[in-house]
């Protein structure tokens, strides 16, 4: 995407997001934010950016607030599908409707064939994956259609836990700030990480999450459990990670059986009290380390893995990193703000 020399400045490269009504905003309004504030070492912008919709004229989005599309998709010719660089597809409630509307999945079909690549962002990976642009492919999207997704979609491998995935031309995201972690991907992906983080620091998103990052948060899978007493111990997992977390332990702070605990607590929970249990500890070593700079031993410690070498085989399995990888990552975003002279100065 740089200019040669001795010639004039390439275009900017060519972006169409689809919304449509009942669309979520941040899926729409997130990445393009990003994308639109992206610059080439030159200081021209690097992308420039169209919303389409199955009819020109108002979108209006789950949060109340109406975008404006100026064209609707059949004013969109061929020929320009094929100049574009990125065709990206948002998520909401909207697309429950969409993935049952011919017209506008023919429209996905002929925009992802002609454009270099294609991008969905929460549950617009199930419009992709109605118009077959998923199939034999690996994706992800919002964890809590994600059984949806593999369920109606038997040709697509679903990844239920990924921030977003990569396969080929195609990329899909998980919910909504997950579209912004995606825009940055491609971001560093088409220009340079100095770039991306630029752009992550300026917009004040911490950090630049891999890929690979899981969904899941203790936190709020805790608050999602409807069972007072299943409830009870997740928040006990959570402020106590030190303690012994075992089966019977946990089965007394709820009052139950071990049988009984062991089976309820999975009903409710939809996963083993050993894998919440895991996953709160890394919720816990991961704050310490985006905290401090203590030594990974004692982060290990005080998060309930007990040495650091179980901690590291929990972070490379659920967030496909190292704790050292990770705190780098951390540290590198909380940077000060880099100013556009600087980051082409580097470039």
């Amino acid at each position: 995407m740089n200019k040669t020399a001795n010639s004039t400045p390439a275009p900017p490269a060519r972006v169409m997001m689809l919304g449509y009504e009942a669309a979520q905003i941040l899926d729409i309004a997130g990445p393009l934010q990003l994308l639109s504030a992206a610059q080439r070492a030159d200081g021209s912008p690097a992308y420039a950016i169209e919303l389409v919709a199955p009819e020109a004229g108002s979108v209006g989005t789950t949060s109340g607030l109406t975008l404006y599309a100026h064209r609707g998709i059949d004013e969109i010719s061929d020929d320009e599908l094929k100049a574009l660089d990125l065709f990206l597809v948002s998520g909401g409630q909207g697309s429950r409707v969409l993935e049952h509307d011919e017209r506008v999945l023919t429209f996905i079909r002929r925009a992802s064939a002609a454009a270099s690549r294609t991008a969905s962002i929460c549950t617009g990976a199930i419009l992709l994956a109605a118009a077959g642009v998923l199939d034999g492919k690996r994706a992800t999207t919002h964890w809590a259609y994600a059984g949806k997704l593999a369920r109606d979609y038997p040709k697509v491998t679903v990844d239920d836990d990924a921030i977003f995935v990569h396969d080929g031309d195609v990329w899909t995201s998980a919910g909504v700030t997950a579209g912004m972690d995606l825009a940055l991907a491609l971001v560093e992906h088409d220009l340079s990480r100095e770039m991306a983080l630029a752009l992550a620091r300026q917009h004040v998103m911490y950090l630049m999450r891999p890929g690979g990052q899981s969904q899941f948060s203790a936190q709020l899978a805790a608050q999602a459990v409807n069972d007072e007493s299943i409830a009870r111990v997740c928040s006990f997992i959570i402020e106590n990670p030190r303690e012994v977390l075992n089966v019977p332990q946990l089965a007394a702070v709820a009052r139950m059986s071990e049988r009984t605990f062991a089976r309820r607590f999975t009903q409710k929970a939809a996963m083993t009290p050993a894998l919440f249990v895991e996953r709160a500890r890394l919720d816990e070593a991961r704050r310490r380390l985006n905290e401090s700079d203590l030594p990974l031993e004692r982060i290990a410690d005080e998060a309930g893995f007990g040495v650091s070498e179980r901690m590291r085989r929990a972070f490379i399995r659920h967030l496909g990193v190292t704790p050292n990888r990770y705190r780098e990552r951390f540290q590198t975003a909380r940077r000060p703000v880099a100013t556009t002279e600087e980051i082409h100065h580097d470039a």
